[in-house]
């Protein structure tokens, strides 16, 4: 039986372990002869740790180590014994101690690997006395990678600490600013983070960094593309096809929906290792890559904005690839953390979406149960689904009111009609219908939509108001003219709300 990788991000202990590897080498071939000095930020549990791991055992020369490997025969090992400094914040040892002493500590610790005696105290000489004094010892250029190089500033984003990040941010900047005047000393330099600061902010001095982040070349260095899942993991995706009673390519349909879909360039697209890692060794479909971590600093951004159909989001090229503190998009967020990905690029514009089933119906989750205030909606959301099934509109508006009425009054009195869209939009995309909240028609806005694969659902809300103001507007402005060319059932359904509650209701079947 196949050993996977799961959990180890160490490439010597992936490779004594006998664990499957994704073989990557020869796009990092390409990185060496291709420049020295790279920048590459990703969403976590996407495999960065494991890369740069795998960086540091190549130019410490470990041939044993890529047997069997692409790269195995392509580089002259005699030369490759560099010393490397190998950095990493994964770690929050920071919180406890400050990340100014903390650097130190970092630096130290590869000092004493390398039976380097320090004498400087401040960061910046420090580095600079480090690199200097390993490369003169040894007589050969050095390598610096760097794990997670943004952790420090990303963990007190969106809390009460968000100060620390400003301070922590100086740290950082007095880490990496000697690079650069250290470049004759250095054989590779090697970034990775999760987000994507302004480099005038963060990396002011390191201004030869490389950005593969987007580089069409690079889109498929991380996560695993649909042919590679074929080529390493065939015995066992026959092996769960056969369980299941379903053909193989049936078992990769559900698999692509769920877990594929990730661009960096809108047109490759990759698997998200940890989401198909898990699901090899259990053998069920869940949320596995979501379920590593909750989003709430962004439920919070959109919430606040009321910001909840998120799909197809148009951004610029600037937008879409740093950030300041001072300054939180949520698209980029949303993309520069993995919830959001390209669909579509068009020069410097930008589409983006929702990656696969795992992240749009976990997201959509978060979101409703955000602006509902509760902890669970999945027993109201099933009841929903199945009362739509039987077109039960009766208990299609119990359940909505069961949604509506834990939200605190004194935030639904504020923005009544927008908590409607936003747990109609939510709930109905989240059943996998679909939904639109206020689509424009000709003759007006429409409060929602939603389709189905029989029906569509023409939705008018009147707050205080009567059912007969709502289907009398609804007539009025011959809402149902732009679907009435489908060959669908149309419904036109007022609804009346008051005090977070649906009241009153009415429906008739367009003919």
């Amino acid at each position: 039986m196949q050993r996977y990788s799961l959990g180890i991000q160490d490439f010597k202990e992936l490779r004594t372990l006998n664990c499957v590897y994704v073989d990557k080498t020869e796009q990092i071939y390409q990185l060496l002869g291709q420049g020295k000095t790279y920048f590459y930020s990703h969403p976590r549990r996407f495999g960065k740790s494991l890369l740069l791991s795998t960086f540091k055992y190549l130019f410490q020369g470990r041939k044993e180590l890529f047997e069997g490997l692409w790269i195995a025969d392509k580089v002259n090992w005699a030369e490759m014994n560099y010393p490397v400094l190998h950095f990493s914040f994964i770690q929050s040892g920071f919180r406890e101690i400050g990340l100014q002493r903390y650097i130190h500590n970092k630096i130290q610790e590869q000092a004493t690997i390398y039976g380097i005696i320090l004498t400087e105290t401040d960061i910046s000489a420090k580095i600079t006395e480090l690199v200097q004094k390993i490369h003169d010892k040894y007589q050969r250029k050095v390598v610096v990678l760097v794990d997670e190089y943004d952790k420090p500033i990303n963990e007190y984003l969106g809390t009460p600490e968000v100060a620390v990040a400003q301070e922590n941010k100086q740290w950082l900047r007095n880490f990496y600013s000697p690079l650069k005047e250290l470049d004759p000393y250095l054989r590779f330099v090697f970034i990775t983070g999760i987000a994507k600061f302004s480099k005038v902010s963060l990396f002011s001095d390191l201004n030869q960094l490389q950005d593969l982040t987007l580089h069409r070349e690079y889109a498929t260095l991380l996560g695993y593309t649909e042919q590679e899942i074929r080529h390493y993991f065939d015995e066992r995706l026959q092996e769960l096809a056969a369980e299941r009673q379903i053909s193989y390519e049936a078992l990769f349909a559900k698999m692509r929906l769920w877990y594929n879909g990730y661009s960096w360039n809108g047109k490759d697209k990759v698997y998200n290792p940890t989401s198909i890692l898990n699901f090899l060794s259990a053998g069920e479909f869940r949320n596995y890559w979501f379920e590593t971590g909750t989003p709430t600093l962004l439920i919070n951004l959109l919430s606040e904005d009321f910001t909840f159909n998120i799909e197809q989001m148009v951004v610029g090229a600037a937008q879409l690839s740093s950030f300041r503190l001072e300054q939180l998009p949520a698209p980029t967020l949303l993309f520069q953390t993995g919830y959001l990905t390209i669909v579509e690029q068009d020069d410097d514009t930008y589409v983006l979406d929702y990656p696969n089933q795992e992240v749009r119906d976990s997201m959509l989750q978060y979101l409703l149960a955000e602006y509902c205030h509760q902890l669970d909606v999945k027993p109201p959301v099933k009841a929903l689904f199945k009362a739509m099934q039987k077109l039960d509109f009766a208990q299609v508006i119990k359940s909505l009111n069961g949604l509506l009425g834990s939200i605190p009054y004194q935030l639904f009195a504020a923005n009544q009609e927008k908590y409607y869209h936003a747990v109609i939009f939510l709930t109905f995309r989240l059943l996998g219908y679909y939904a639109q909240a206020e689509p424009s028609v000709s003759e007006g806005r429409i409060d929602a939509v939603v389709e189905t694969a029989q029906h569509i659902f023409i939705w008018e809300f009147k707050v205080d108001g009567t059912v007969a103001e709502a289907m009398q507007q609804i007539h009025n402005r011959h809402y149902y003219q732009a679907y009435a060319g489908s060959s669908k059932a149309i419904y036109l359904i007022g609804v009346v709300c008051k005090d977070k509650k649906i009241t009153d209701y009415e429906v008739q079947q367009y003919q």
